[in-house]
């Protein structure tokens, strides 16, 4: 950085409070490339923390150790672009989670091609937090056991029996619901708003007594034994929380259950952070614990709520293995910009779970109450 670049010195103080040296050889230590970097970062927040390095504007060995290192310093906080003041203005306008705007996420996100999601997520395409930490004390092996030993830590929680009817809001590529068919003996419905994913999900299921449908959660009227929802709440919206729940409420069975598995703030907002709007989840938001303690009243009695958050870390971890094992054989259209933007991604998620701003929480709801208690399976 030029030493006569009027920001460059609140840039290195700001880094320096969260032990970041500039050009320091670390391997969280910041490594820029080009001299505009303060002043873009000053006036562009997390925006342009993202899009300049996107752009090979500056490096770190370890992108995530980096990120969690100003996370833990709570420097996001202080440095706000013009990015997070619209973000914050469309969402008090808008309802960008409705209409056509609901299936904005699958097309920019979720459609952007089966082949990057096969090789990143696994034996399984479950583009969901494994469960590596067992109540035994055990730890998976793998990511593939990891997400194994989630899909069947659902199907336990919710009871499943055979000749059950189940609803998955949010199927993605049908995993989830073809190993509660598979294991359990269920039959039911998928719903998604990707179309890749839907036609994935269909071959995958050939032969299941299981539907797969390109459909708005919004629609759904019919009845179902249990349902669970993995992944999907976080591109719901604050506005769209309760519409959700009500849905949930008029398609369960009086004596059904309903797993939601999310990834939650710990404090109510919203709109997600600028950087992942634009280049990752279109209008996509965390709920904090009181946003859905406030829109399940009354219609839901909260019987588990189960937090394994420090999981996430280590199931993006084995993700960015894959990927960068990968990348060599995907398509060219997958470039080197897509790839910084791909890398940062996960690195941005890992740091924030990392840090334990963010959480993965399970929560079982009921109607009315479970007869005698609720007793949850780890």
């Amino acid at each position: 950085m030029s030493a006569t670049h009027p920001f460059q010195d609140r840039i290195q103080s700001l880094l320096a409070e969260a032990e970041v040296r500039v050009g320091g050889n670390r391997p969280w230590d910041l490594r820029p490339h080009d001299s505009r970097l303060p002043a873009r970062l000053m006036a562009g927040g997390s925006l342009a923390l993202g899009e300049s390095y996107m752009d090979g504007w500056w490096d770190a060995e370890s992108l995530d150790d980096f990120l969690f290192h100003l996370l833990e310093a709570h420097v996001d906080e202080r440095v706000h672009g013009i990015g997070d003041i619209l973000l914050a203005i469309r969402a008090r306008l808008f309802n960008m989670q409705a209409g056509r705007h609901a299936f904005d996420v699958g097309e920019r996100h979720y459609d952007l091609g089966n082949d990057l999601y096969s090789a990143m997520l696994g034996k399984r395409l479950v583009y969901s937090c494994g469960y590596w930490h067992a109540h035994d004390g055990t730890v998976a092996a793998s990511l593939d056991a990891a997400q194994e030993a989630k899909l069947d830590l659902i199907c336990r929680k919710l009871g499943l029996r055979p000749g059950m009817r189940v609803l998955d809001i949010g199927c993605g590529w049908g995993e989830a619901l073809k190993f509660a068919a598979e294991r359990y003996g269920v039959n039911g419905v998928g719903i998604t708003v990707s179309h890749e994913q839907a036609e994935f999900a269909q071959e995958l299921c050939t032969g299941l007594p299981i539907e797969i449908r390109v459909q708005d959660y919004r629609e759904l009227d019919e009845r179902f034994d249990r349902i669970f929802s993995v992944g999907m709440f976080e591109h719901v919206g604050v506005r769209n929380y309760r519409t959700y729940f009500e849905m949930a409420r008029r398609c369960l069975a009086g004596d059904g259950l309903f797993l939601l598995h999310t990834i939650g703030g710990n404090k109510s907002v919203n709109h997600s952070d600028p950087w992942i709007t634009k280049y990752i989840f279109a209008n996509s938001m965390l709920p904090s614990a009181r946003q859905i303690a406030e829109t399940t009243e009354g219609l839901f009695i909260i019987e588990d709520w189960h937090n394994f958050g420090a999981d996430y870390d280590l199931t993006l971890q084995a993700w960015r293995t894959n990927i960068e094992a990968a990348w060599d054989r995907l398509p060219a259209r997958y470039n080197e910009r897509f790839r910084r933007m791909w890398r940062f991604y996960l690195a941005a998620s890992m740091a924030s779970f990392r840090a334990r701003r963010i959480q993965l929480w399970q929560l079982v709801l009921s109607p009315g109450g479970v007869p005698g208690g609720y007793v949850a399976p780890r």
